[in-house]
């Protein structure tokens, strides 16, 4: 239990697994106060991932809470949050884009300030069984290499583009597509991020193109293993989604992925951003 002396307000949080997430228990009110913004800040960049089970956040809630722990920033030109499912019914503008968030990936990784974090809560979950969203620890991950390992590592570099995310779900793209894609550009990005904090996380995920210095199989073996690596259970967490819960994610030290669910179903959730406040490096 974390303690705010200034208003005596406490940050009630139980873990959720060893190495990553943690719950937080306090109440709706306490958390739109911002009295517990620092609090709540300083255990994201420890856990990883907070989860706030059934809070029931309204949109506006949901934003206002969002600007007590950093700078709302949305992609949205009106400003609000943003409505995420993969059904093209209900998205028609972001559902094909979308697809790629069903396999391991940082948000971000095309700009040189990633988001810090994200937020996204749940209005209609998918069937039990489907439509969780896992996580992983990449700081964690990254602690854990053995030391030879990581001096083989630390100063790789590599390139990344959003192209490379299309073939994971769709082995033989439209050119068209294709092009569009590779329109967006690349970026080269630090295979290990050495933050401000002077912690260590792996940059890894599916829009990972190439490692530079390394023949095309050398890369595509590198990148697989790191993120087999990081992905093992022991550096993982999935959530289960009930109606009304939301979860924050510290995109700077976390992968993220939805995990399967059906396409055509109504499966509906809401993303608002921290904007970021550190560049790759």
């Amino acid at each position: 239990m974390t303690t705010d002396l200034t208003t005596r307000t406490s940050l009630k949080h139980e873990s959720l697994r060893p190495a990553i997430g943690s719950c937080i228990l306090n109440s709706k009110a306490e958390l739109l106060s911002g009295v517990l913004a620092g609090n709540i800040r300083n255990l994201l960049e420890e856990r990883g991932v907070l989860v706030f089970k059934q809070i029931n956040f309204t949109d506006d809630e949901q934003i206002a809470f969002t600007k007590t722990l950093g700078t709302y920033t949305t992609e949205k030109a009106d400003g609000s949050a943003s409505k995420i499912t993969v059904n093209a019914k209900l998205n028609p503008d972001g559902a094909e884009y979308l697809k790629g968030s069903l396999y391991w990936h940082i948000d971000g990784t095309m700009n040189e300030v990633p988001i810090l974090a994200s937020l996204l809560s749940c209005k209609k979950p998918a069937p039990k069984g489907t439509g969780n969203t896992g996580f992983c620890n990449t700081y964690a991950a990254w602690e854990a290499l053995p030391e030879a390992r990581k001096a083989e590592l630390d100063g790789v570099r590599a390139v990344h583009g959003v192209w490379p995310t299309v073939f994971y779900y769709e082995p033989e793209p439209d050119i068209a597509k294709l092009k569009g894609m590779m329109g967006v550009g690349e970026n080269e990005l630090p295979l290990v991020w050495k933050h401000s904090s002077g912690r260590k996380s792996l940059v890894l995920g599916c829009t990972t193109q190439r490692i530079l210095g390394k023949t095309t199989m050398e890369s595509a073996l590198l990148i697989h293993e790191l993120r087999a690596w990081a992905t093992q259970e022991q550096f993982c967490y999935s959530h289960e989604w009930d109606e009304g819960d939301l979860v924050i994610w510290d995109n700077t030290g976390t992968m993220h992925r939805a995990e399967w669910y059906d396409p055509e179903g109504d499966r509906m959730m809401v993303r608002t951003k921290l904007q970021g406040e550190e560049p790759f490096a």
